[in-house]
């Protein structure tokens, strides 16, 4: 079964930084694209980022320079490092396991964890 525990959010002030995990178990880790989404209520999902399976990653405009998404496959752990949060980062964060188009297409990824920015 997979299993993907998201953890690590919280409340910052703006331009304070988090470290989200996710903890990964019942498939090949090391072999798969994995993917950080976010969600608010009122909007729809948007995509974060992705790290393929070369340790790769890729970013969505409004977090580059300011996110870091990293996986240490020994651990079957992927993370997202969050610098310099802004109050419109505040979302449900979720991991999925998948490129971009299969995590986006999905609809529903799991348990997610609440990053809230606000001073």
């Amino acid at each position: 079964e997979v299993q993907l525990v998201t953890s690590g959010g919280g409340m910052v002030q703006p331009g304070g930084s988090l470290r989200l995990s996710c903890a990964a178990s019942g498939f090949r880790f090391s072999g798969y694209d994995m993917t950080w989404v976010r969600q608010v209520p009122e909007k729809g999902p948007e995509w974060v980022s992705t790290i393929n399976s070369h340790a790769t990653p890729y970013y969505a405009d409004s977090v580059k320079g300011r996110f870091t998404v990293s996986r240490d496959n020994a651990k079957n752990t992927l993370s997202l490092q969050m610098d310099d949060l802004k109050p419109e980062d505040t979302a449900l964060y979720y991991c999925a396991r998948g490129s971009r188009a299969i995590v986006m297409s999905r609809g529903s990824w799991g348990q997610g964890t609440q990053v809230t920015v606000s001073s």
